[in-house]
């Protein structure tokens, strides 16, 4: 839509420091957000519809007519991008439509298939053991984000990727960058650059040794860049998604889940006392937690009716999963954590070609770290109300500082 002086608009995202963590949004701004299509202002100035409901969420994600590219006039930005900042994206296929993301998206789908992830399963095992040891010798009270909740999906992503862990600070100060809406456009274009750079001298040493590695790079370099599939421009886009979404993602779930489970400890010892009801459980944890709480953004190519509403070409559009996920049509008592509910049609992973690719590891790693968790520490408390956890507000996924624990 157009820039707009309308402000009487609700603001999206509304600024509400005393939310408690574990709600997307409290009564008051429900009743602001809440329904099938809503206008509403966005910091840039531009006006944006946002999307409630799970039924036309999920029509707005399938819809062909509705673009992920953040190029295109209309595209709703929660801040600021000047085009050097966005310029060189080859490969970060989350952002991109039709064929050029399908092409891209096949060369990795394989790859996360939910029987490639059991393969890894003792891998995954292993990364937690160590962290839990971690945490025991540390002895309480421990922090357990920074013991666990980060290290775990970092270690992993690693481990899959070909990335030395030995330099997960560099790449999490700098993805964390990426992610904050707060970060002036010169900060976030420096964060890319220098992560860019990174990977790309990283991949252009395993180049020099293509025989050698095992990891998902070392093995997109031998069958697709080498053979010309592939340019490594596109390589470094894919790489940099990856990494990104591989730890921050798990690891602010797991941190929320934890907080969610032991304010319940009949719910924690569910974790120990029926590992069978973890799968579920997770889809649970999913559903009510929702960290992308800002939404999923599109721009209309063509003029659709989503809702009863008319959306004209060049609108912008956000899909707002956190209050699909707790539609009153689609799951009972959706504002309650239920462990025993069957709660496989949330849409915490978005929806459509664009779905969340690595969610069977992340599924893995959720399952396979709480209930080792609740084995190993059975009296795990968290030591702090959730009011009183500083929370990443400005983070475009949603999550907790820090989390002390004691047991």
């Amino acid at each position: 839509m157009t820039q707009s002086t309308e402000t009487e608009l609700p603001h999206w995202p509304p600024v509400n420091s005393t939310r408690n963590p574990l709600t997307p949004l409290d009564d008051a701004e429900r009743q602001r957000y809440v329904g099938p299509v809503t206008r509403v202002l966005l910091p840039t100035g531009i006006t944006a519809w946002l999307v409630s409901r799970h039924t036309e969420v999920r029509q707005l994600l399938r819809h062909p007519a509705f673009s992920s590219d953040l190029h295109r006039p209309g595209f709703p930005l929660l801040r600021p991008l000047p085009p050097e900042a966005t310029r060189d994206l080859r490969g970060a296929f989350l952002q991109m439509d039709g064929a050029a993301h399908t092409r891209l998206r096949r060369m990795l789908t394989a790859e996360f298939m939910i029987k490639n992830v059991r393969r890894i399963e003792p891998l995954i095992h292993r990364t937690i053991d160590e962290a839990l040891t971690d945490l025991a010798a540390a002895g309480p009270p421990a922090d357990l984000v920074s013991r666990v909740a980060l290290p775990v999906p970092s270690k992993v992503i690693c481990h899959l990727l070909g990335v030395p862990y030995a330099d997960h600070d560099f790449f999490q100060s700098r993805s964390r960058r990426l992610l904050d809406r707060r970060v002036p456009p010169e900060q976030l274009q420096h964060a890319a650059q220098e992560l860019r750079a990174y990977l790309r001298s990283l991949i252009d040493a395993k180049r020099t040794r293509p025989d050698d590695g095992e990891d998902l790079l070392s093995r997109l370099i031998r069958d697709r860049v080498e053979p010309g599939e592939l340019d490594v421009d596109e390589l470094v886009g894919m790489a940099l998604l990856l990494l990104i979404a591989g730890h921050e993602t798990t690891a602010n779930m797991l941190g929320l889940s934890v907080l969610l489970l032991t304010r319940h400890p009949g719910r924690y010892a569910l974790l120990r006392d029926r590992p069978d009801l973890a799968p579920g459980m997770v889809d649970e944890l999913l559903r009510y937690l929702s960290i992308v709480r800002t939404g999923l953004f599109r721009v209309a190519t063509e003029d659709v009716e989503i809702g009863g509403r008319s959306i004209r070409a060049g609108e912008g559009v956000i899909a707002l999963i956190s209050l699909a996920n707790r539609d009153a049509e689609v799951f009972d008592d959706p504002d309650g954590f239920d462990p025993y509910r069957e709660a496989q049609q949330h849409l915490a992973f978005g929806f459509g070609v664009h779905q969340c690719i690595g969610q069977p590891l992340a599924r893995a790693e959720l399952r396979i770290t709480l209930v080792e968790l609740a084995r190993r520490f059975p009296d795990l408390r968290v030591t702090a109300d959730p009011q009183e956890l500083t929370t990443r507000d400005s983070s475009i996924v949603f999550g907790l500082d820090t989390l002390p624990v004691t047991w």
